[in-house]
Protein backbone atom coordinates (compact mmCIF):
# COMPACT_ATOMS: atom_id res chain seq x y z
CA UNK A 1 0.00 0.00 0.00
CA UNK A 2 1.20 3.74 -1.00
CA UNK A 3 2.18 5.47 1.88
CA UNK A 4 0.41 9.20 1.83
CA UNK A 5 0.94 12.15 3.94
CA UNK A 6 -1.51 15.13 4.19
CA UNK A 7 1.06 18.15 4.89
CA UNK A 8 -1.17 21.28 5.95
CA UNK A 9 1.19 23.81 6.97
CA UNK A 10 1.32 27.51 6.50
CA UNK A 11 4.02 29.55 4.55
CA UNK A 12 4.88 32.46 7.40
CA UNK A 13 4.90 29.73 10.45
CA UNK A 14 8.41 29.15 11.81
CA UNK A 15 7.76 26.16 13.23
CA UNK A 16 6.80 24.82 9.55
CA UNK A 17 9.93 26.27 8.12
CA UNK A 18 12.02 24.24 11.08
CA UNK A 19 10.40 21.03 10.63
CA UNK A 20 10.08 21.21 6.50
CA UNK A 21 13.45 19.73 5.56
CA UNK A 22 13.09 16.87 8.05
CA UNK A 23 9.49 16.33 7.06
CA UNK A 24 10.87 16.16 3.42
CA UNK A 25 13.14 13.50 3.65
CA UNK A 26 11.44 11.72 6.34
CA UNK A 27 8.64 11.16 3.26
CA UNK A 28 11.49 10.34 0.54
CA UNK A 29 13.11 7.97 3.02
CA UNK A 30 9.67 6.18 3.56
CA UNK A 31 8.63 6.32 -0.24
CA UNK A 32 5.37 8.33 1.08
CA UNK A 33 3.44 10.67 -1.35
CA UNK A 34 2.89 14.05 -0.45
CA UNK A 35 -0.36 16.16 -0.02
CA UNK A 36 0.99 19.55 -0.33
CA UNK A 37 -2.03 21.95 1.33
CA UNK A 38 -1.00 24.96 2.59
CA UNK A 39 -3.87 26.64 4.77
CA UNK A 40 -4.42 30.27 6.26
CA UNK A 41 -3.67 30.15 10.02
CA UNK A 42 -6.15 33.20 10.29
CA UNK A 43 -8.95 31.26 9.20
CA UNK A 44 -7.85 28.57 11.20
CA UNK A 45 -7.44 29.77 14.67
CA UNK A 46 -10.68 31.18 15.36
CA UNK A 47 -12.86 28.12 15.18
CA UNK A 48 -9.96 26.32 17.30
CA UNK A 49 -9.24 28.16 19.77
CA UNK A 50 -5.84 29.46 18.85
CA UNK A 51 -5.01 32.93 18.99
CA UNK A 52 -2.53 35.09 16.30
CA UNK A 53 0.61 36.12 17.91
CA UNK A 54 -0.38 39.70 18.42
CA UNK A 55 -3.36 38.76 20.52
CA UNK A 56 -1.20 36.41 22.52
CA UNK A 57 -0.58 37.18 26.41
CA UNK A 58 3.22 38.54 27.14
CA UNK A 59 4.28 35.40 28.28
CA UNK A 60 3.35 33.58 25.61
CA UNK A 61 5.02 35.65 23.14
CA UNK A 62 8.12 35.59 25.45
CA UNK A 63 7.99 31.90 25.57
CA UNK A 64 7.66 31.36 21.80
CA UNK A 65 11.18 33.24 21.33
CA UNK A 66 12.64 30.84 23.84
CA UNK A 67 11.30 28.13 22.01
CA UNK A 68 12.40 28.79 18.65
CA UNK A 69 15.66 29.59 19.24
CA UNK A 70 16.50 26.29 21.27
CA UNK A 71 15.00 24.49 18.30
CA UNK A 72 16.94 26.33 16.05
CA UNK A 73 20.18 25.87 18.18
CA UNK A 74 19.39 22.48 18.56
CA UNK A 75 18.58 21.23 14.86
CA UNK A 76 21.31 23.18 13.67
CA UNK A 77 18.80 25.50 11.48
CA UNK A 78 19.58 28.83 11.62
CA UNK A 79 17.13 31.37 11.68
CA UNK A 80 16.16 35.22 12.75
CA UNK A 81 13.39 35.57 15.76
CA UNK A 82 12.34 38.65 14.82
CA UNK A 83 12.75 39.12 10.83
CA UNK A 84 11.95 42.42 9.20
CA UNK A 85 9.03 41.17 7.29
CA UNK A 86 7.05 39.31 9.91
CA UNK A 87 3.95 39.31 10.42
CA UNK A 88 3.33 38.47 7.08
CA UNK A 89 0.60 37.67 4.65
CA UNK A 90 1.19 34.10 3.34
CA UNK A 91 -1.37 34.63 0.90
CA UNK A 92 0.23 35.14 -2.26
CA UNK A 93 3.50 32.64 -1.65
CA UNK A 94 1.36 30.03 -0.85
CA UNK A 95 -0.87 30.64 -4.51
CA UNK A 96 2.49 30.58 -5.88
CA UNK A 97 3.33 27.06 -4.09
CA UNK A 98 0.05 25.82 -5.15
CA UNK A 99 0.82 26.46 -8.29
CA UNK A 100 3.89 24.68 -8.59
CA UNK A 101 2.32 21.56 -7.06
CA UNK A 102 0.45 21.75 -10.43
CA UNK A 103 3.67 20.50 -11.70
CA UNK A 104 4.00 17.55 -9.97
CA UNK A 105 6.80 16.32 -8.39
CA UNK A 106 8.48 17.68 -5.70
CA UNK A 107 8.22 21.04 -7.10
CA UNK A 108 5.66 22.66 -4.24
CA UNK A 109 7.97 20.90 -1.48
CA UNK A 110 11.14 22.77 -2.81
CA UNK A 111 9.88 26.08 -3.21
CA UNK A 112 7.91 26.00 0.08
CA UNK A 113 11.59 25.43 1.61
CA UNK A 114 12.64 28.61 -0.21
CA UNK A 115 9.65 30.79 1.15
CA UNK A 116 10.13 29.70 4.58
CA UNK A 117 14.74 30.23 4.14
CA UNK A 118 13.10 33.63 2.43
CA UNK A 119 11.61 34.42 5.70
CA UNK A 120 13.25 33.11 8.85
CA UNK A 121 16.90 33.45 7.37
CA UNK A 122 17.18 36.13 4.94
CA UNK A 123 14.85 38.86 5.89
CA UNK A 124 13.34 38.84 2.22
CA UNK A 125 9.37 39.77 1.68
CA UNK A 126 7.29 36.59 0.97
CA UNK A 127 4.80 38.75 0.13
CA UNK A 128 6.26 40.57 -2.65
CA UNK A 129 6.15 38.78 -6.77
CA UNK A 130 9.15 39.83 -7.51
CA UNK A 131 10.70 38.25 -4.09
CA UNK A 132 8.63 35.12 -5.01
CA UNK A 133 9.76 34.52 -8.78
CA UNK A 134 13.09 34.91 -7.46
CA UNK A 135 12.85 32.14 -5.19
CA UNK A 136 11.12 29.57 -7.82
CA UNK A 137 14.12 30.45 -10.32
CA UNK A 138 16.16 30.01 -7.36
CA UNK A 139 14.59 26.73 -7.15
CA UNK A 140 13.98 25.69 -10.88
CA UNK A 141 11.10 26.77 -11.56
CA UNK A 142 9.40 28.41 -14.45
CA UNK A 143 8.56 31.49 -12.45
CA UNK A 144 6.89 33.62 -15.50
CA UNK A 145 4.43 30.11 -15.80
CA UNK A 146 3.89 30.69 -11.57
CA UNK A 147 3.29 34.04 -11.87
CA UNK A 148 0.41 33.88 -14.52
CA UNK A 149 -1.35 30.55 -12.57
CA UNK A 150 -0.94 31.68 -8.90
CA UNK A 151 -4.06 34.02 -9.24
CA UNK A 152 -6.33 31.49 -10.17
CA UNK A 153 -5.34 29.24 -6.91
CA UNK A 154 -6.78 31.32 -4.63
CA UNK A 155 -10.13 29.10 -4.25
CA UNK A 156 -8.19 26.17 -3.52
CA UNK A 157 -5.94 28.02 -1.14
CA UNK A 158 -9.79 28.86 0.48
CA UNK A 159 -10.89 25.45 0.07
CA UNK A 160 -7.87 23.76 1.88
CA UNK A 161 -8.10 26.32 4.63
CA UNK A 162 -11.87 24.91 4.73
CA UNK A 163 -10.55 21.34 4.42
CA UNK A 164 -8.36 21.71 7.43
CA UNK A 165 -10.76 23.19 9.62
CA UNK A 166 -13.10 20.32 8.70
CA UNK A 167 -10.24 17.43 9.40
CA UNK A 168 -9.51 19.09 12.54
CA UNK A 169 -6.35 21.16 12.02
CA UNK A 170 -6.10 23.63 14.64
CA UNK A 171 -2.55 24.50 14.00
CA UNK A 172 0.69 24.39 11.74
CA UNK A 173 2.63 21.88 10.64
CA UNK A 174 0.48 19.43 11.00
CA UNK A 175 0.86 16.15 9.06
CA UNK A 176 -1.97 13.52 8.40
CA UNK A 177 -1.08 9.99 8.01
CA UNK A 178 -4.14 7.79 7.69
CA UNK A 179 -6.23 9.92 9.63
CA UNK A 180 -4.20 10.47 12.36
CA UNK A 181 -2.98 14.10 12.89
CA UNK A 182 0.21 15.14 14.39
CA UNK A 183 0.70 18.60 15.53
CA UNK A 184 3.74 20.28 15.12
CA UNK A 185 7.42 19.80 13.90
CA UNK A 186 8.60 18.12 16.97
CA UNK A 187 6.16 15.32 16.60
CA UNK A 188 8.30 14.36 13.60
CA UNK A 189 9.59 10.91 15.53
CA UNK A 190 5.86 9.72 15.79
CA UNK A 191 5.09 10.07 12.27
CA UNK A 192 8.45 7.95 11.16
CA UNK A 193 7.28 5.40 13.59
CA UNK A 194 3.71 5.38 11.99
CA UNK A 195 5.25 5.31 8.34
CA UNK A 196 7.70 2.77 9.94
CA UNK A 197 4.50 0.09 10.56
Amino acid sequence: MTKHIDYYFATVSPWAFLGHDRFVALAKEHGATVGVKPMNLGEVFPVSGGLPLAKRAPQRQAYRLVELKRWSEFLGVPMNLQPKHFPADGTLASCWVLAADEQGGDKSLALAGAIGRALWTQDRDIADAATLASLARSAGLDADALAKRAPDMAARYAALTQEAIARGVFGAPTYVCQDELFWGQDRLDFLARKLAK
